[in-house]
């Protein structure tokens, strides 16, 4: 799995338990979800269908570092179908996997496109 990004958990982060707040943390991964399928599918109209069981392992507070890794499970015709899993850097605790979210390709008209992909593309493969 690749980590791709790190968050700072800050105050406006927690929950009233002084916990990372689930919310956030979902907001969080569902933006690096679309991001990365946005540069993988080269098409800025994405959004999130599915997302499978979500299942809190530990947490995070405040001052932790956290990171979220994604890994392609597969290619559909108009979606990609990914794995996340985010876990705290200074506890070395995983904090949630998602086995799957499947990420939509459309059309300017917001209808399913298909988008030709079949494999991973690295940025640099492309320039």
């Amino acid at each position: 799995m690749r980590f791709h990004t790190r968050k700072w958990v800050k105050p406006e982060d927690l929950n009233p338990n002084g916990t990372l707040f689930g919310g956030k943390l979902l907001a969080w991964i569902d933006e690096e979800l679309a991001l990365y399928s946005i540069i993988q599918l080269e098409n800025q109209r994405i959004v999130t269908k599915h997302m499978s069981e979500i299942n809190f392992r530990s947490s995070a507070r405040q001052g932790d570092i956290i990171e979220i890794g994604i890994d392609v499970v597969k290619f559909g015709t108009t979606s990609i179908t990914l794995k996340s899993e985010v876990r705290n850097m200074m506890t070395r605790e995983t904090i949630i996997t998602i086995n799957e979210t499947v990420m939509v390709n459309l059309d300017e008209n917001g209808k399913p496109k298909a988008h030709g992909k079949t494999k991973i593309e690295f940025v640099k493969d492309r320039l």
